[in-house]
């Protein structure tokens, strides 16, 4: 799996700039596009976990159910979902 520093180095560039270019902030347009060129040719995917950790923020919800028999509960987490 590629890491924004082999993303980095392919594109000639420091970490923080792919790390600006892939989150959408504004950087030179050439860099830019070398920084997007060497993510898709590296096959780059952000990893989801390390930036919640890292914003200290998730988008999950966890649920506990006391029943899942009950018929009351199920149709609460079918809502949830």
């Amino acid at each position: 799996m590629a890491t924004i520093y082999d993303v980095a180095t392919q594109a000639g560039v420091s970490p923080a700039t792919v790390s600006r270019v892939l989150s959408g902030k504004t950087v030179n347009a050439e860099l830019t596009k070398k920084v997007r060129a060497a993510a898709k040719t590296l096959g780059y995917r952000a990893n989801r976990t390390a930036q919640s950790l890292r914003r200290q923020h998730s988008k999950l919800i966890g649920l506990i159910i006391p029943d899942i028999e009950n018929s009351y509960f199920t149709a609460i987490a079918r809502g949830v979902e």
